[in-house]
């Protein structure tokens, strides 16, 4: 496990990993490149390294990341990263958790199938998608209410559309098509830092809190060595500890959009999160939003940072008044 390094160490690296962070990200077999202790022989030796991340380690991989750039040493990890939504075909639909509130940690999906083919899934077919409601939003300027979660979850691909229905449960999870709308599409943002969009809610059940963590305070900022806690539709309430907010990750989106890089990435050490917990806010100890969670592997998982999400969606968080 890596050990969270703070401070200096962090900020001399920083300018030399975006020096090379471009032409990292280019090279085959590489997903990431992030800000981390140098480990050796799978012990951290208090070193500052730029990370980088691989599909497959090996010696391909090792001759292509040089061993430091200007003194500052690099670590070669092993690693894949996806986005964190989940997918069924309409056959393989089971029943999940229903909510009579609209709260942040449920589930929540596009009333649409989208097709899907190889490789993005083993076999072409038409498929329901769900992710997780994160928390609640209100436009700025306006007295509306809105659901935030990924881009990835409610647009999922380039033939969505602003006034594309929304349900809880999601289909995968049994909802109805009809029957479970909870509101359409209203805004989304897929940018070098942000993966999200905002739910036009059509009721008035809803409540700005998180589910099996209360209400939400407001808006914070991540930062390294933090605890942080997210509720999402698969793992439900994990927490772990904020190791980096540097990472810049490739993520393929599949379905008409491909390979895009998010960058300035939140990122948790551990099995924090799974498929269909895209759109999960990660809170702070205070109930303080600090990220919208995006995807990452079983070792590690990713979040964009929250003050980003609002200003490209031109959003401000709902919570609860002091």
């Amino acid at each position: 496990m890596e050990v969270v390094m703070a401070g200096d160490g962090r900020d001399a690296v920083r300018p030399i990993k975006r020096l090379v962070e471009d032409d990292f990200l280019s090279r085959p077999g590489v997903v990431g490149v992030d800000i981390g202790e140098k480990v050796v022989g799978g012990r951290p030796v208090g070193v500052p390294a730029i990370v980088v991340y691989v599909r497959r380690k090996g010696r391909a991989a090792q001759f292509t990341i040089p061993p430091d750039v200007l003194g500052v040493p690099t670590d070669v990890v092993e690693d894949a990263f996806l986005p964190h939504h989940t997918l069924a075909s309409p056959e393989g639909v089971s029943g999940a958790e229903r909510h009579e509130l609209l709260i942040g940690g449920i589930g929540v999906g596009p009333s649409r199938a989208v097709r899907f083919v190889p490789p993005d899934v083993a076999e072409a077919d038409d498929y329901l998608v769900a992710g997780t409601l994160g928390a609640l939003l209100r436009p700025r300027g306006r007295r509306r209410t809105m659901a935030l979660t990924s881009f990835h979850v409610a647009c999922v691909d380039d033939a969505w559309a602003v006034g594309d229905p929304m349900v809880h449960p999601s289909r995968v999870d049994g909802g109805h098509p009809y029957r479970d709308q909870i509101g359409v599409l209203a805004r989304a943002a897929l940018s070098a830092t942000v993966d999200a969009a905002a739910i036009l809610l059509t009721t008035p059940r809803w409540r700005p809190e998180v589910v099996g963590v209360g209400p939400v305070a407001g808006q914070g900022k991540a930062h390294v060595g933090q605890r942080v806690r997210k509720r999402g539709r698969t793992t439900a309430l994990t927490e772990g500890v904020v190791a980096s907010t540097d990472a810049a990750i490739r993520l393929d989106f599949g379905v008409g959009l491909g390979v895009r890089t998010l960058r300035d990435q939140i990122r948790v050490e551990g099995a924090f999160a799974d498929h269909g917990d895209s759109g999960a806010v990660l809170l702070d100890d205070d109930n303080r939003v600090v990220g919208l969670y995006c995807g990452g592997s079983r070792h590690r998982g990713f979040a964009n940072p929250i003050a980003a999400v609002l200003d490209q969606l031109d959003v401000d968080l709902l919570s609860v008044e002091p």
